[in-house]
């Protein structure tokens, strides 16, 4: 079975709010990235397909890991993931947990509290960047500021889409006793226009998420990789804005992404402010650019 074929949303690395394997990545690692994330874009697409029902999702899902694992050529999305997995000598556990989020999501459709909702970003987004970092050759040790990074962003893309993922899948990730503590419900998502006490149900939940960058803003230091370092920082700088766009927008009624020119500014700006830091580090002289 083709998913891309006939099941693929149409989305691609280009339409995400972050850059993915740009080109500040070195050009020998770009395309296992990018295998990597149309892995995930085709498992995705098949979780959140609308008119698949719960059997044939998890099917094409156990497919797409058979071929990852070599057990079938059924899944074409996840061959060139495999010859990178076996070029590189990794081992499949990063898209193996990414599995995991989407079998979840096929069946789980709310989130009681953010401790429930982290341990889904653990498998839905913390393997994206650890995976990346394993591809530099980075220590584990840096996946303490990358893992709350991966959470940010996938929080982030939850607040942005929270009404169409309502009102499409009955699905809900804002943490419900957080809606709850505001005197709302889910059902408020099918509004037009987001009401007073959810729009602070939101502020609450990005400052949360604002908590996790601050942690996440120590990883474009952390990276040997000076490439890494800049993309990162790009990508730090950019859930930042977001973040703070969702403090004062109602993703209900209004488009909070950043246009084309004001996404290139803000990474303009977080290359910038990452590389001026590194340099003033003392030892950042014996980083490598792989």
């Amino acid at each position: 079975m083709r998913v891309a074929a006939n099941f693929h949303s149409g989305k691609t690395e280009h339409d995400e709010n972050f850059p993915v394997a740009s080109f500040l990545i070195a050009p020998r690692l770009r395309r296992p990235i990018l295998s990597f994330y149309r892995f995930a874009r085709a498992a995705d697409d098949v979780a959140d397909h609308a008119s698949l029902g719960e059997g044939e999702k998890l099917a094409l899902l156990d497919a797409l890991e058979d071929t990852l694992l070599g057990k079938s050529d059924a899944a074409a999305d996840a061959l060139p993931l495999r010859e990178v997995l076996a070029e590189t000598g990794l081992k499949p556990t990063h898209p193996l947990d990414l599995l995991t989020a989407f079998r979840a999501d096929v069946s789980k459709h709310r989130y009681a509290d953010w401790a429930e909702l982290m341990e889904y970003c653990r498998y839905s987004a913390m393997p994206v960047g650890r995976f990346v970092l394993d591809l530099h050759g980075e220590a584990r040790s840096v996946w303490t500021y990358a893992d709350p990074l991966c959470a940010a962003l996938q929080i982030i893309n939850h607040m942005q889409d929270c009404g169409g993922d309502y009102r499409a899948l009955d699905r809900v990730y804002l943490p419900l006793d957080i809606l709850e503590a505001h005197g709302i419900g889910v059902n408020v998502l099918a509004s037009p226009r987001a009401s007073p006490a959810l729009r602070s149900c939101l502020r609450s939940i990005a400052g949360r998420t604002a908590q996790l960058l601050s942690e996440a803003s120590k990883l474009p230091l952390a990276v040997e990789d000076t490439r890494l370092g800049l993309e990162t920082g790009i990508v730090v700088r950019l859930a930042q804005r977001l973040i703070a766009l969702l403090m004062i927008r109602d993703p209900l009624s209004e488009r909070v992404h950043l246009t084309r020119a004001g996404a290139a500014l803000q990474a303009a700006q977080g290359a910038a402010a990452t590389l001026a830091a590194r340099l003033a580090q003392p030892w950042t002289s014996s980083w490598a650019v792989k």
